[in-house]
């Protein structure tokens, strides 16, 4: 007799040995025996759906070639979410959770167990074949609860103030024009929206969508197309208000692609405001789809910065926990501009030095632009506590209130944690439990130990440059490892960092090795 099934959310890692020895990571995609992967809990929750049997025990199966008590399964993986970036995949059986056996277990008993968890989830899973996957989905009608995080809301600036009809290929018909914060973002037909309302509501199963202004097959007068227009912007408001829903890849594409008006949107003329290291904020205008190295281009032609100081600052975004990432050459800033959007500040994208080297800053000091915006980054520095002053810290504030700037970036040099970029706090394969904090500096590479929540620990382990021979980024793996050798009688030891920020973390480590080949050459 086939039993009930209930459908919940997870997520995050642990786990020991499964007594049929699941192999470590990720496992092989074209291999199905039981594997452990670790989730960690993001702004959207552990990013799947659990489904299987509301009663204890059953009969037996075979799953490839090994006889199993019935097990949940995974029913939905979110595209882009904590589990699919770690490897978990539609269709997988659950073995164990952090360690524990679930074989037989309940839909509750295991949703709890993995509740329990905090943020960070260990599971033993066991992939079965597409075909064994699309047979059990077809074969189930049972409902369930949801994985994915509805609570983080946030008030969005977003409206549709007017409409206009355009023509195109001889048809004409009526655009809703989208803004954010004053801002246009894009121009939208009815039916688009309609489509965006249907992906949504398959991609958020259980989420209780607003209602879409319906539709009329005959032409609308102008009364009908303004309740239509106020109807939409309701819609927009109330969607985009649930940040995992707006955030997602259907939202930002309906919001981000090209206009149904014109076959060159892409090359509209936007504004971009840049923040500086002073506070002050930079208006440029750009193209829609500029680069992010086209859109430097245009800062430094604005600042009327020298080419020999350029090459020392970059754009930046800032993220989650006040943390600034570098942004790649081909990234659209603009697009990341409007994104994360906040009533909090006035623009993401920052200006900010890029380089280790404390000799390249006392030749930088002796430009007066280069002087203002090092000293400025490092005055936010020091109030936001990156930068440990200690006892010092009279002496430095009596040199701000003077305005002296070069007396300040002499002290300031000398302290702790100045010139270094440290990253959030993640999982690292050297440590059985809890995370790391990695911190990169022109000294060194520093390891802190911290626990899961980022609560740092007293633990910190140096790693010397020259005793990193190898270092790479792993787009699969989402992690960034890298070789070091203390003594020539050993072999070189592996760490893997699992970081959503491993390519910039590649940079740094690229950036410190081109500036210390560049001192030896000199």
């Amino acid at each position: 007799m086939a039993a009930t099934e209930e459908e919940d959310p997870v997520g995050e890692e642990g786990g020991t040995d499964s007594p049929r020895s699941p192999g470590g990571g990720n496992g092989d995609a074209s291999s199905f025996g039981p594997r452990v992967v670790t989730i960690i809990k993001s702004e959207t929750g552990f990013g799947f759906n659990v489904r299987g049997q509301v009663s204890e025990g059953g009969q037996l199966r075979s799953i490839n070639g090994e006889l199993y008590a019935p097990m949940q399964h995974i029913s939905a993986v979110l595209a882009g979410g904590a589990a699919e970036k770690s490897g978990v995949r539609k269709g997988d059986k659950i073995l164990e959770v952090n360690g524990i056996n679930v074989e037989g277990a309940t839909h509750k008993q295991v949703v709890d167990q993995i509740r329990s968890v905090g943020d960070k989830l260990t599971l033993t899973v066991i992939s079965v074949p597409t075909q064994v996957v699309e047979h059990v989905e077809t074969s189930d009608d049972s409902s369930g609860q949801s994985v994915i995080d509805y609570s983080e809301r946030r008030s969005l600036p977003i409206t549709i103030p007017d409409y206009q009809t355009v023509e195109k290929n001889s048809e004409h018909f009526v655009v809703f024009n989208i803004y954010m914060a004053g801002r246009h973002l894009c121009s939208r037909r009815y039916r688009e929206f309609s489509c965006l309302h249907s992906k949504l509501k398959q991609e958020f199963i259980d989420f209780s969508f607003p209602k879409l202004p319906s539709k009329w097959p005959f032409q609308l007068s102008d009364q009908q197309l303004d309740a239509r227009r106020r109807g939409l912007e309701q819609y927009l408001e109330k969607v985009c208000a649930v940040r995992v829903i707006a955030d997602s890849n259907s939202v930002q594409e309906f919001l981000a692609s090209r206009d149904v008006d014109s076959a060159n949107q892409s090359q509209t003329d936007v504004e971009l405001k840049i923040l500086m290291p002073d506070r002050s904020l930079l208006v440029i205008t750009i193209r829609r789809s500029s680069t992010t190295e086209t859109v430097y281009q245009n800062v430094l032609q604005k600042l009327n910065m020298p080419r020999e100081i350029s090459e020392y600052f970059a754009l930046f975004e800032m993220e989650e926990y006040n943390f600034a990432r570098k942004l790649q050459k081909t990234e659209f800033p603009h697009n990341l501009y409007i994104q994360n959007y906040n009533t909090t500040t006035a623009t993401c994208i920052l200006l900010r030095r890029w380089f280790f080297s404390p000799a390249i800053e006392k030749k930088l000091c002796f430009n007066e632009q280069a002087l203002n915006f090092l000293y400025w980054q490092a005055v936010d520095e020091v109030s936001r506590g990156l930068v440990q002053p200690k006892s010092r810290m009279i002496e430095l504030k009596s040199f701000q209130d003077a305005d002296k700037k070069s007396e300040y970036m002499d002290l300031v040099r000398q302290f702790d944690g100045y010139g270094r970029v440290v990253f959030p706090h993640c999982p690292c394969d050297s440590r059985k439990s809890g995370n790391v904090i990695a911190i990169v500096g022109w000294d060194c590479f520093k390891l802190q130990a911290c626990k899961d929540d980022g609560t740092a620990e007293s633990q910190i382990i140096d790693f010397q440059w020259e005793d990193i021979k190898n270092f790479e980024k792993d787009d699969e793996g989402v992690s960034f490892n890298f070789d070091y050798q203390r003594d020539d009688s050993r072999k070189p030891r592996t760490i893997r960092i699992c970081t959503p920020y491993f390519t910039f973390m590649h940079e740094c480590f690229e950036q410190v090795k081109r500036e210390m080949k560049l001192r030896q050459e000199v």
